[in-house]
């Protein structure tokens, strides 16, 4: 699949950086720590700290260029995504794992986690990635292209279902022949945020 002509069918507009007009995507700053991180608890529980997922982000900085966030009037977080870079296997080719992507529970069905699926898979795609994992729920990301189709030579580090296991290639043949555990693979946080972070 052409994700980004995927992606422009649907009204996306990178350099606004919004779904047609309506939901203003930026860029994660450090200010956004606190207001992110609550907003996590609030929408996906304590227990998302356990997550196989976790350990593949934990003293991990997300992709360069890959964390958004979109605020609302008052300038809380009211929706976040991220993008970790990761290995599939040992010595195997790069990927992205997408997650958490979470919205805040007053605003679901208001498009904001379509917006920010769709504003983080083509900024990935303009940043040369070349696939795209995540944990999930298959009926619910394979409107974005997402299925377990080429995930069954794949593990996650801890326990997970693996029909939970996705991927999407934004270049074509990108995961063919890959096998492996997943591994960490970004830019480690400095100490001082790894304090913060906990």
């Amino acid at each position: 699949m052409d994700i980004v002509n995927y992606i422009d069918g649907i009204g996306f507009s990178p350099s606004r950086g919004e779904i047609a007009g309506a939901i203003p995507i930026v860029a994660e700053t450090a200010a956004d720590i606190a207001s992110r991180e609550a907003l996590l608890d609030r929408a996906m529980g304590p227990m998302r700290r356990k997550k196989s997922s976790e350990k593949l982000r934990r003293g991990r900085r997300p992709s360069e260029g890959l964390a958004f966030v979109v605020r609302d009037a008052a300038g809380a977080v009211a929706g976040t995504v991220r993008l970790w870079d990761v290995r599939l296997g040992e010595g195997g080719p790069g990927a992205l794992l997408l997650g958490p992507l979470a919205v805040d529970p007053a605003l679901k069905n208001a498009g904001i986690g379509s917006a920010l699926m769709h504003h983080a898979l083509a900024e990935a795609a303009r940043l040369g990635h070349a696939a795209v994992l995540l944990v999930g729920d298959a009926p619910y990301y394979g409107r974005f292209g997402f299925s377990a189709e080429k995930t069954g030579a794949f593990a996650m580090p801890g326990p997970y279902e693996r029909c939970r296991l996705l991927a999407l290639e934004l270049i074509d043949g990108a995961l063919d022949g890959a096998h492996g555990t997943l591994k960490a693979a970004g830019r480690k946080l400095k100490a001082q945020r790894l304090s913060l972070a906990a």
